[in-house]
């Protein structure tokens, strides 16, 4: 039998499937992903928007969570696990509260006199610029314009122009929010529009990109019976750069009664387990909604938001979904003691593991060069909100940030 002929043969009948493969699905992105979303409505946009969340957030830890031991108790959780942690949210707070802001004028900024929300627009790109220029901006940032339905259209695409226009330079880390998609077309009609952005602002080619929020049925499942969401990711080009769930849009089209919605209502989890399919290996990320319930009032009342918000934040950490909608900025210490609990508690074992893992020593696990990825990842997502440190890590596990890069780039996993 000729073996290489054969392998020759199938290699031609693939070819196809191969390139296809590639530009489909070309594997995770690089580079930082941040660990939420802070939504401000545009007519309550400022430039110094992110340094008074900051300054509201650690005076309601001061507040209601003054040390490791009140913090415990406000979460019903061991002291000593919070203690691991309770430094490190407070320096965040201080350092970096947002990790990535957008101004909305969708339904947080509703429906208003045109003369109005051009006004806005323009003031808006203008505080930002501004932030940004003055180092007082999130790492993060963008907008959200109205949908591409058809009542609300034109105006959208107005707000958008008029936006970017009074912007100028786009900031590091700039994003677009598309929200209420029902159609592949649409996605299709907003790659159109960036580009036409991009020449009409003088941006470089590709630099204008976009999120797509899922938040209606009809993303999940089209009238042909077809997943438009994994389509829509197609459609855009490769200027798609997360899929959003909305919690409370989505969870009303679906009939749920507004006690009952909830980001892990059972119809909350079949649409994200569809987005995280759809998304994986395509470099498009995944972010999951918001909990309405805020942690405002008394001491009882933030207690319970704060205890219901941490649970949700590490249910979706658990679940794949590493990034998430903030409301209100006592929402941020709840937020960071979530996602730094979760990074430090398995910190320890993934360092150790990965260790073994590339000096081929018995750790007691099997691991494969897929969960040797996984590992690396959830290390350096630790490492970019700053619930680790390199040092830590380098002593933990003797890797350094550019092998774990390398790592999670699959150079070294083999």
């Amino acid at each position: 039998m000729d073996v290489e002929r054969l392998a020759d043969e199938v290699d031609d009948r693939l070819v196809g499937a191969d390139a296809q493969l590639a530009t489909a699905h070309p594997g995770d992105a690089p580079g930082r992903q941040p660990v939420h979303t802070v939504y401000v409505p545009a007519h309550a946009y400022t430039a110094g928007t992110v340094t008074e969340w900051g300054s509201a957030a650690r005076a309601a830890l001061a507040e209601h969570g003054s040390t490791p031991a009140e913090l415990a108790a406000a979460f019903d959780l061991p002291e000593v696990s919070v203690k691991q942690v309770y430094d490190r949210v407070g320096a965040k707070l201080l350092r970096e509260p947002v990790e990535d802001l957008r101004i909305d004028f969708e339904d947080g900024y509703g429906n208003r006199p045109d003369s109005e929300e051009d006004g806005a627009a323009r003031a808006a790109a203008t505080s930002l610029a501004a932030a940004v220029a003055a180092g007082d901006g999130a790492p993060f940032c963008g907008i959200r314009f109205k949908s591409l339905e058809a009542p609300t259209r034109r105006r959208g695409v107005r707000t958008l122009a008029l936006f970017l226009d009074a912007l100028g330079p786009l900031p590091a880390g700039f994003v677009v929010t598309l929200p209420k998609v029902t159609s592949v077309a649409q996605v299709e009609a907003m790659v159109t529009l960036t580009e036409q952005l991009e020449r009409g602002c003088g941006y470089t080619e590709r630099s204008l990109r976009f999120e797509i929020q899922v938040e209606t049925p009809q993303s999940i499942l089209g009238a042909d019976g077809t997943a438009l969401v994994a389509r829509m990711i197609h459609a855009a080009a490769g200027r798609c750069t997360a899929l959003h769930y909305g919690t409370y849009d989505y969870s009303a089209a679906c009939g749920i009664s507004a006690a009952f919605q909830s980001m892990d209502h059972p119809a909350a989890d079949h649409a994200k387990a569809v987005m995280q399919v759809a998304a994986a290996g395509t470099g498009v990320r995944l972010s999951d909604g918001s909990t309405n319930v805020l942690p405002v009032g008394d001491r009882d009342a933030v207690r319970a938001a704060w205890r219901l918000h941490r649970r949700l934040v590490r249910r979706s950490l658990e679940r794949g979904f590493y990034q998430g909608w903030d409301l209100h900025p006592a929402q941020l210490p709840s937020r960071y003691l979530a996602v730094y609990s979760f990074y430090r508690a398995g910190l320890v074992e993934a360092a150790d593991r990965l260790r073994n893992y590339l000096a081929r020593l018995d750790s007691g696990f099997l691991d494969e060069p897929a969960t040797a990825r996984a590992m690396a990842s959830y290390l350096a997502r630790g490492l970019d909100c700053g619930a680790v440190d390199e040092t830590e890590l380098r002593d933990l596990s003797a890797i350094d940030r550019d092998t774990l890069d390398r790592l999670v780039r699959r150079d070294a996993v083999a």
